[in-house]
């Protein structure tokens, strides 16, 4: 079973993601902040990670950065953002995301994504 970490600080679109990818089969950890979301990496494998990029503590970006240079994870990560402009964008595939999703988006729409991560 593929772990996805998901870190949102809304809980209600954290709740919605987490339902739908356990219905998808996943297991899902949920954290509300980048702060969270580091430790947890720090301490266990996933298999995609989703963040959000406004949150507490740690932004988004700095996890992706975080994430990819000091703790050098190779795992997908898939942004989720209301921010989609062409700077904040492109900052977070040159940190290292492999896809972006701008809210609101469509359940459907992120399991094709999460499932294209995850080949």
């Amino acid at each position: 079973m593929k772990k996805i970490l998901v870190a949102e600080d809304n809980k209600l679109i954290l709740e919605t993601i987490n339902h739908k990818l356990i219905r998808d089969g996943y297991d899902v950890v949920k954290v509300l902040d980048g702060k969270e979301c580091l430790s947890y990496l720090k301490e266990n494998p996933v298999d995609l990670l989703i963040t959000d990029l406004y949150m507490p503590y740690v932004n988004g970006h700095e996890v992706i950065n975080i994430a990819r240079n000091e703790l050098n994870l190779t795992m997908p990560i898939l942004v989720l953002s209301a921010d989609g402009a062409e700077d904040t964008v492109l900052k977070a595939f040159e940190l290292g995301a492999d896809d972006y999703v701008i809210k609101p988006f469509s359940l459907s729409e992120l399991t094709i994504r999460i499932r294209k991560l995850l080949r």
